[in-house]
C-alpha cells in the first residue's frame, strides 16, 4: 500500500519545518508540499531539501488552502498514483506512528470507504474543535431534531467519547482536511476539491460530494494528528476579520449541498442566524464590520461567486475606528 502526504503552506516556515520533519519520520512514500506563493524564506528552505520523498509544487499566486489542496491532490494523482493520499495544513502533523497505524488498518477497510478521518488534537492534548467530524443532520431525522433542540453544532458533531484511542471506528459524513485520508477510488469517483473556494468549506463540500457519489467515510480514532492552529480563538473568533466573508460565502454552498434544493432556504436561514449571533462575540467596535462582511459573503454565495476577494481582504485588515 502506498501513501502520499499533501501539505499546503503559506508564510509559515517554522510550522512547515515541524510538519515536514514529522512526516519524514513516518511511514510515508511521498510528501508533496504545495507552496502558495510564499514570500518569506519558505521557497529557499524547500529548495534546499534533498530527501527523495519530498516534492514541491509552487503556485504562481496565493490560491488559499482550497486551491492548494486541489493542486496537491492533482500532483499526487498524476505523478505518483498512490493508493491513499492524506491531507494536512502546514501547522498540522501526524502524531508519532499515526501513518504506520493507518497503513496497518487500511487493508481491512471496506472497498466502499473512500475517506478516513484521523482524530485531531491541539498540542496540549485537548480535542481540536474545528476538526471535529460530523454527520449531516439533513440526512437523518433524529439528528435533525436533536440539532434543532440543542441549537448548536453539538446536535450533529461527534461526541468526545468517539475520539478515545480505543473507540471503534465510526461512520461520518463530513471531516476536515487535517488527517484526511482519501483513496484512489475516491479521487477517481469524486474528483478533486473545489479550489475556487479559496479558504473554508472545501473539505465539507468535498466530503458531501464523495458521500453523494456512494462512498463512505469513517473516523478512525486510533490514528491521531496534532493541529497547532491559531486561526480561531475560543468561540470561533476569526482573525483577521476578512475570513468571516469566506466562511459565510462558502457556507451558502454547504447549506445547499447538505440540505438539498427543497430544504435549502430553511437551512440557509438557520446558518444565517448562527452567523449573526456569533457577531456578538466580537468587540463592539468590530461588530458592524463583521456583519457587513457576513452579508457580502451571503450575497456572493447566493450568486455562486468564487476566488479570492482582495477588496474584502483590504476591508478586513483596515484599522478599526
Amino acid at each position: 500500500m502506498t501513501l502520499a502526504a499533501v501539505v499546503v503552506t503559506y508564510q509559515r516556515l517554522a510550522q512547515l519545518q515541524l510538519t515536514v520533519a514529522a512526516l519524514l519520520g513516518e511511514d510515508v512514500d511521498q510528501i508533496i508540499v504545495v507552496d502558495n506563493a510564499s514570500s518569506d524564506d519558505t521557497p529557499q528552505w524547500l529548495a534546499a531539501q534533498d530527501d527523495p520523498r519530498l516534492t514541491v509544487v509552487t503556485l504562481d499566486d496565493n490560491l488559499g488552502g482550497a486551491g492548494g489542496f486541489e493542486a496537491g491532490m492533482a500532483a499526487a494523482r498524476d505523478r505518483f498514483d498512490p493508493d491513499w493520499v492524506v491531507l494536512m495544513d502546514d501547522d498540522a502533523r501526524p502524531a508519532p506512528g499515526a501513518l504506520a497505524q493507518f497503513k496497518a488498518k487500511s487493508p481491512t477497510l471496506d472497498p466502499d470507504i473512500g475517506c478516513v478521518a484521523a482524530a485531531v488534537f491541539y498540542p496540549n492534548g485537548t480535542l481540536c474543535e474545528m476538526n471535529r467530524p460530523s454527520n449531516n443532520p439533513f440526512w437523518n431525522l433524529g439528528l435533525f431534531a436533536r440539532t434543532l433542540l440543542r441549537g448548536s453544532r453539538a446536535g450533529f458533531h461527534l461526541p468526545d467519547e468517539a475520539f478515545a484511542p480505543d473507540a471503534p471506528d465510526r461512520k461520518i459524513d463530513v471531516a476536515s482536511f487535517v488527517g484526511y485520508f482519501v483513496s484512489r477510488a475516491c479521487i477517481a469517483r469524486a474528483g478533486l476539491p473545489e479550489g475556487g473556494l479559496f479558504i473554508y468549506g472545501d473539505d465539507v463540500l468535498y466530503s458531501l460530494r464523495l458521500r453523494r457519489a456512494g462512498l463512505h467515510m469513517i473516523l478512525m480514532p486510533s490514528v491521531r494528528f496534532v493541529h497547532d492552529c491559531g486561526t480561531m480563538g475560543q468561540g470561533f473568533i476569526y482573525r483577521p476579520l476578512w475570513k468571516i466573508y469566506y466562511h459565510c460565502r462558502n457556507g451558502v454552498s454547504i447549506a445547499r449541498q447538505a440540505a438539498g434544493p427543497l430544504i435549502f432556504p430553511a437551512a440557509l436561514l438557520y446558518y444565517t442566524v448562527i452567523w449573526w449571533r456569533r457577531g456578538n462575540r466580537y468587540e463592539p467596535s468590530e461588530r458592524a464590520l463583521y456583519r457587513r462582511m457576513m452579508w457580502i459573503g451571503l450575497r456572493d454565495g447566493l450568486l455562486r461567486r468564487r476566488g479570492r476577494n482582495d477588496a474584502i481582504h483590504a476591508m478586513g485588515s483596515a484599522p478599526l475606528a
